[in-house]
């Protein structure tokens, strides 16, 4: 579907001008580049010799950082533990000037820590340090006040849930419905272990298998699809359903019966990491900025297409969004 310039002028100028709210589990990515030379003497397995560290926002410290690459304000609310990983973390917030205001320490969590081995380009190993038991009804209670505090502005909630134990069933059933009654956006990152507490959202962004192991079918043809999201739809009365499918793009269904695909512009895909949550900064922002939900739609596409051909967890800044939209719809009004 194409966009007209009009529309990307519009919308795109209106993007940095809202808050967001990212709730989630938040964690710190870190890689570690080298190369391999020989096989270990002490088991078969390659020897990575480090000559590069880096450490990045990754989880929903992740999202929140696409939505401030973007030039919206995200409010970022979550639970790290009180450590080093936490005071490498904050200074990263710091860095890309997202807040920790919101952040709750908890000294009987770790911050999560995920770490990736990489020679020559290729992901050898990932090792996870991190706590994954539920957050206490006190910290529920926690989240939901700052929740409260900040609702008459913002104009949008993401949920990223990584399956860590801060997004809970009971957590889900006082927000979701407390957003509908303050009329404020919903949109969430699911986990498919999670997904039918998800009930009533404005949308939600699983990728093709999660979608179809939620639904209890998997994804072969297009026949399938409309099954899996009808399936969905029907069961979380939510508005909307955004399902990514790898290099077939993306597509939008709607409670109405309405759905649009959308082919993937991606040149090359070099590295998914973190994509999932460009799709849904980027969607949540361009909506927050009048766009209709096929509108942000094909943003978050074109977003997409973006970060999958860079290395490592990546954000899109709004003058190079701006530039492939416009790139890609030159010829659509």
């Amino acid at each position: 579907m194409p966009i007209k310039i009009d529309r990307i002028d519009k919308i795109t100028g209106n993007i940095g001008k809202a808050r967001i709210l990212i709730l989630g589990d938040i964690m710190l990515d870190e890689y570690l580049h080298g190369v391999v030379s020989r096989i270990s003497p002490e088991a078969p397995v390659p020897v990575v010799e480090i000559n590069n560290e880096q450490i990045r926002l990754g989880g929903a410290a992740n999202v929140a950082n696409n939505i401030r690459a973007l030039g919206d304000e995200p409010l970022l609310v979550g639970v790290i533990g009180e450590d080093d990983a936490a005071i490498k973390l904050s200074q990263l917030l710091k860095e890309r000037d997202i807040s920790r205001e919101y952040l709750i320490d908890d000294r009987e969590r770790r911050t999560t820590i995920k770490t990736r081995i990489i020679a020559h380009s290729q992901q050898v190993v990932r090792a996870d340090r991190e706590d994954t038991f539920e957050i206490s009804s006190e910290t529920e209670r926690q989240i939901l006040n700052r929740l409260q505090a900040v609702a008459e502005g913002i104009a949008a909630v993401i949920i990223s849930d990584y399956g860590k134990g801060v997004i809970t069933a009971s957590l889900l059933q006082k927000l979701i419905p407390f957003c509908r009654e303050k009329n404020i956006f919903v949109a969430v990152d699911p986990k498919e272990t999670h997904f039918f507490n998800y009930k009533g959202v404005s949308v939600i962004t699983p990728n093709h298998h999660e979608a179809g192991f939620a639904a209890g079918k998997r994804i072969k043809t297009d026949d399938d699809l409309k099954n899996v999201a009808q399936t969905l739809l029907d069961k979380l009365k939510a508005d909307s359903l955004l399902i990514t499918r790898g290099e077939k793009g993306m597509s939008l269904y709607r409670a109405n019966g309405e759905a649009d695909h959308f082919p993937t512009v991606a040149k090359k895909v070099y590295d998914v990491t973190g994509a999932g949550d460009t799709v849904i900064s980027s969607f949540v922002a361009a909506v927050a900025a009048g766009a209709s939900l096929k509108e942000a739609a094909v943003i978050s596409n074109c977003a997409a297409g973006i970060v999958v051909g860079e290395l490592g967890t990546a954000t899109v800044a709004l003058p190079k969004l701006v530039e492939e939209l416009k790139r890609n719809f030159a010829n659509g009004g």
